[in-house]
């Protein structure tokens, strides 16, 4: 690995000109084999083209849904802020800072990523496929990527226990994404919601309890 760019790293992969298949495994596993000996984060990125955000979503999320020190998701939950972002501005695919976009991966350490994910993400498949898929405008998208910031900022904010649930429906919303379920979608939306009245409860109780201390 190095952060040296690699230009033309993913010969005749290109979302706009191209047919992917339906499946992010499948997705991965030919764009590890058709790139060039390295590749780039932002030629990934590129590769995946819409579905760059599902997929960054749920990798940021991940590290969210491990027991942290108190205060830890004040610095693992900006990067959902920053993806989600991204949604309500409008952007076709995922923008990255230039230090991160050209961070190179060669083809043998992406290789082997895949071929270590692709049993889970084949076991998620079977569950998560393209289906009764809701938003089919760009104005929806931004408006459901509100909704996701406002999950992200909870993930934010430290408050004991608050941050697990809302962290794991952004997770399942970001699979969703990836494969355009919008039954997967509706479970990860009513997660965020329950998890959005346990943070308000939360939050009302810690404000209760400052107010009678002081």
């Amino acid at each position: 690995m190095s952060e040296t760019h690699a230009e033309g790293s993913v010969p005749g992969i290109s979302a706009r000109h191209k047919k992917h298949p339906e499946s992010l495994s499948d997705l991965l596993k030919e764009i590890s084999e058709t790139m060039g000996p390295s590749i780039t984060l932002r030629e990934i990125s590129e590769a995946m083209d819409e579905r760059s955000f599902g997929a960054f979503l749920l990798v940021f999320s991940i590290p969210n849904l491990i027991p942290l020190p108190p205060g830890a998701t004040l610095i693992l939950g900006l990067p959902l802020i920053f993806v989600s972002w991204q949604i309500v501005a409008g952007r076709n695919n995922i923008w990255l800072p230039q230090r991160l976009a050209n961070y190179t991966l060669d083809k043998k350490t992406l290789q082997k990523i895949v071929r270590r994910s692709e049993p889970w993400l084949k076991w998620m498949e079977a569950w998560v496929r393209p289906r009764h898929w809701p938003l089919t405008s760009p104005l929806l998208e931004r408006v459901f990527g509100i909704y996701i910031l406002f999950l992200s900022i909870i993930v934010v904010v430290p408050i004991p226990f608050g941050n697990w649930l809302p962290a794991f429906a952004i997770a399942t919303i970001g699979l969703a994404h990836t494969e355009n379920d919008g039954n997967c979608l509706a479970v990860g939306s009513v997660i965020g919601i329950i998890a959005t009245l346990i943070f308000a409860f939360v939050l009302f109780l810690t404000t209760a309890l400052f107010s009678s201390v002081v």
